[in-house]
C-alpha cells in the first residue's frame, strides 16, 4: 500500500473506499467485525490485536469490543535482570489507530462505533509484507 504522512503527522492507508471501516457499519456478530478490520488492517499493511472487552452487568455480553494496531501504547519499563542477555526490540510506538465495535441493545448485530486511522509509524509495502504475522 501507498501512505502518505498528513498534517499531524499520522501514516494513512491507501486501500480500496469499500474495504475501508466506516462508523455505522452494522454486522451479525462480533466476529464478522473483528474479521472486517483484520482483513482491513492486512491489505492496509499492519497488523492488530484484540485491546479491551466491556460486558453487559445483565446478562455478560459483550457490549464494547477494541480492536487496536499492534504498535498501539508503550511497554512497560522492564525490571532490571541480571540474568538477561538479550534485550527485545522496541515494538510498541504509541499508535492510536484503532476500532471500536458496539452492541445494539435491541438486536444481537455490532456496529463500528468509532475509527482511527491514522498510525503513528510507517506502514509496510506490499514487498515487505510478509515479514508481518
Amino acid at each position: 500500500p501507498l501512505c502518505a504522512a498528513n498534517i499531524d503527522n499520522e501514516w494513512i492507508p491507501s486501500c480500496p473506499t469499500h474495504l475501508k471501516p466506516v462508523v455505522g457499519i452494522k454486522f451479525d456478530t462480533l466476529q464478522q467485525g473483528i474479521s472486517f478490520y483484520e482483513n482491513y488492517a492486512r491489505l492496509s499493511g499492519f497488523n492488530t490485536h484484540l485491546y479491551s472487552t466491556k460486558k453487559r452487568k445483565s446478562d455478560g455480553k459483550i457490549s464494547l469490543k477494541y480492536c487496536v494496531c499492534n504498535k498501539e501504547g508503550f511497554r512497560e519499563t522492564p525490571r532490571l535482570q541480571s540474568n538477561c542477555k538479550k534485550k527485545r526490540p522496541i515494538t510498541r510506538m504509541g499508535c492510536n489507530a484503532r476500532i471500536t465495535l458496539k452492541l445494539i441493545n435491541d438486536q444481537d448485530n455490532y456496529i463500528i462505533f468509532s475509527f482511527h486511522e491514522g498510525h503513528t509509524h510507517p506502514l509496510t509495502t506490499p514487498n515487505s509484507s510478509h515479514h508481518t504475522k
